[in-house]
């Protein structure tokens, strides 16, 4: 099915800004510093959780002053559609992870179910340690694990249809440079 590009335009045109860009910049920084201080002398790897953390990845790594080594991973739930349930690995980390500090980046802690399978993929792994870190926590009770959080977390937003800053809207809008809220949702 073709994606209208009128509706895709519509939708940014009406939608709310819950942070502006301004404030997400901030939200990095202080992720920055928070994530030094825990991982600094650690020789962690961190991993891009794709395609939403791609954003945050780019704003953040910069921020680092320590050594890391950056990769990649592919997991989702949602491909284009507004929800969904089953985890999709596209791509699975490649590295040997045994013993390693590993370092997750996404870019919003939602339910959590992905967050939490990918913790239990390094897990399984052997590694010595896996943080996370999120740009956005989404507030609502709905968690995988009641009371579930990131490690590290730029913002908390309302539960809404979030794109910008990495979050997409049917694909779109990750270049958005501030945080919107789907009108009606």
């Amino acid at each position: 099915m073709p994606i209208d590009l009128r509706e895709i335009e519509q939708a940014f045109a009406e939608a709310d800004c819950l942070a502006t860009a301004q404030e997400v910049a901030a939200a990095v920084t202080r992720m920055a510093a928070e994530i030094t201080a825990r991982l600094k002398g650690t020789n962690p790897i961190i991993f891009c959780v794709m395609n939403g953390a791609l954003v945050l990845s780019g704003r953040l790594i910069s921020q680092l002053d320590f050594p890391l080594e950056v990769s990649y991973l592919h997991a989702t739930r949602y491909g284009h559609r507004l929800n969904g349930s089953l985890l999709d690995w596209r791509v699975r980390p490649t590295q040997d992870l045994r013993g390693r500090v590993v370092l997750v980046l996404d870019d919003i802690l939602d339910e959590g179910h992905t967050l939490a399978a990918i913790i239990d993929y390094f897990r399984d792994q052997g590694v010595a340690a896996v943080h996370t870190a999120v740009l956005v926590h989404k507030l609502h009770q709905r968690k995988a694990t009641p009371g579930m959080r990131a490690d590290v977390t730029g913002l908390e937003i309302e539960d809404r249809y979030l794109f910008g800053s990495g979050m997409d809207y049917k694909g779109y809008w990750r270049n958005a440079d501030g945080i919107y809220a789907l009108k009606g949702h």
